[in-house]
């Protein structure tokens, strides 16, 4: 099913982004549509439109039909919110925009660059994205309202399953159930004592006059604000780690703060604005590197945590979570986790998405096997030692229940909450006013909302 025939997917991202991009349209306003009471005006169509060509997206004008389907079901979405007096506070649509704000500001550089690409104050923009924004998150209670409390019962599973034609069931690739244990180098005081002594030397060039964006500029280890000079832009006190909001949140704006360590090394940063529970901040960090000790050190504990798993005086899960360094594993016994399965977490990993690093070591694996303790990079930068553990290895195979249960459940609640959502969206569109302006009504996506009469 194509992406501009379906109009499920348009539900699915509803609470996408539909941001302005800072350029103004040109297009003498009009309206293209009416729901109900609401309108949608061609500048609307316009502006998502610039952005999905800022996205680096083909031009399409067909594309702008698929946007006016996407309005259109959010304007009748939101309109039964209203009927059922669902609600949406204030400070709901606040963090919502902060979150958004966020996320364009590091994705360009900082809140000065976000501001002269979008060529108007994050204040400004702010403003202009809260009723859009608003009825976004309204649509979206809604959707959550029509759907909630749906599931399937096994029997539900095995008749959508058996309701597939055979010949078109999906073909799985291998998967794969993987485990590891972790275990970074831990320097003493000492081994860390230059690395401290170079962030304080730093930090006295700038507190005796350095620029402060020149010298992070020049030395500070975080690649991804060094060449911002240092500018974290605006940033709340869940978005850092504890010891940095700690100390961003005590300082004054210009006040530079002592050196102190975190997870990623010894910092000192400098505030430069406050703005209610927003800090914005910059930093120069110098990272703590292992020495050949520490190294040794960690290669000694992890061949003793890997020795008492294989002579099975310690199972994989116990070693795992009391010993193992990775905070993303540790707590789920060790196992690897599919963070792409929509309905819910699981342990089968397709072998393609995997680390190449990790499919290496498990490669000449059978199931219940342990790869030897070596030495690795992982995404961060951080150098450690990790052995792996191959839990189960599923071959390539056609859909089955037996094998792919989980996946074919997933499969079959989208279909219940699919047919949930068009018996709704029929009633609805049945009692509602809706009116397309001509030039759109030749779009395929528009059909289904077109009484016999427009069509």
């Amino acid at each position: 099913m194509s992406r501009h025939n379906c109009i499920f997917l348009v539900l699915a991202i509803v609470g996408a982004t539909n941001l302005a991009i800072g350029q103004e349209s040109r297009v003498i306003d009009k309206v293209v549509a009416v729901v109900g009471s609401n309108i949608i005006l061609q500048s609307e169509i316009e502006m998502q439109y610039a952005q999905y060509l800022a996205q680096g997206n083909k031009a399409d004008e067909d594309f702008k039909c698929y946007i006016l389907q996407q309005q259109l079901t959010q304007k009748l979405l939101a309109q039964q919110a209203a009927i059922d007096s669902i609600e949406v506070s204030e400070s709901e649509v606040d963090d919502q925009i902060n979150a958004r704000l966020r996320y364009m500001a590091n994705q360009a550089g900082g809140q000065e660059r976000l501001e002269r690409f979008l060529n108007r104050s994050l204040l400004q923009y702010k403003e202009e994205m809260r009723p859009s924004i608003y009825e976004q998150m309204k649509a979206g209670k809604m959707r959550q309202n029509i759907v909630s409390g749906i599931d399937v019962t096994p029997l539900e599973v095995k008749r959508y399953f058996e309701s597939l034609e055979k010949d078109s069931l999906p073909y799985f690739s291998t998967e794969v159930e993987v485990g590891e244990v972790v275990v970074y180098p831990q320097l003493t005081r000492e081994e860390k004592q230059r690395f401290r002594d170079r962030a304080e030397e730093l930090r006295k060039q700038v507190v005796e006059g350095a620029d402060f964006a020149t010298v992070a500029r020049l030395y500070s280890e975080d690649k991804g604000s060094a060449a911002y000079g240092g500018d974290l832009g605006f940033h709340t006190r869940d978005m850092m780690v504890k010891e940095f909001t700690a100390v961003a949140f005590r300082l004054k704006p210009g006040e530079i703060s002592p050196v102190f360590e975190s997870e990623f090394g010894f910092h000192f940063l400098q505030v430069l604005e406050r703005r209610g529970e927003e800090v914005h901040t910059r930093h120069i960090l110098i990272q703590i590197k292992p020495t050949s000790a520490s190294l040794d050190r960690a290669k000694a504990h992890i061949d003793s945590i890997y020795g008492q798993v294989v002579d099975k005086k310690l199972d994989f899960y116990t070693a795992a979570t009391l010993y193992s360094d990775n905070k993303e594993t540790k707590y789920n016994g060790g196992m690897l986790l599919n963070m792409e399965n929509q309905q819910g977490r699981t342990t089968l990993i397709p072998i393609e998405k995997l680390d190449a690093s990790i499919f290496t070591a498990i490669d000449t694996l059978q199931p219940g096997q342990y790869s030897r303790p070596a030495q690795f990079t992982d995404h961060t930068g951080k150098t450690g030692y990790r052995f792996t553990y191959l839990k189960s290895r599923t071959p390539p195979h056609q859909a089955n229940l037996e094998q792919d249960f989980a996946k074919i459940k997933e499969a079959a609640l989208d279909d219940k909450i699919n047919r949930r959502l068009s018996e709704w969206f029929e009633s609805r569109r049945k009692v509602t006013f809706i009116s397309i302006n001509e030039a759109y009504r030749q779009c395929d996506e528009l059909k289904i909302w077109l009484t016999g009469e427009e069509q």
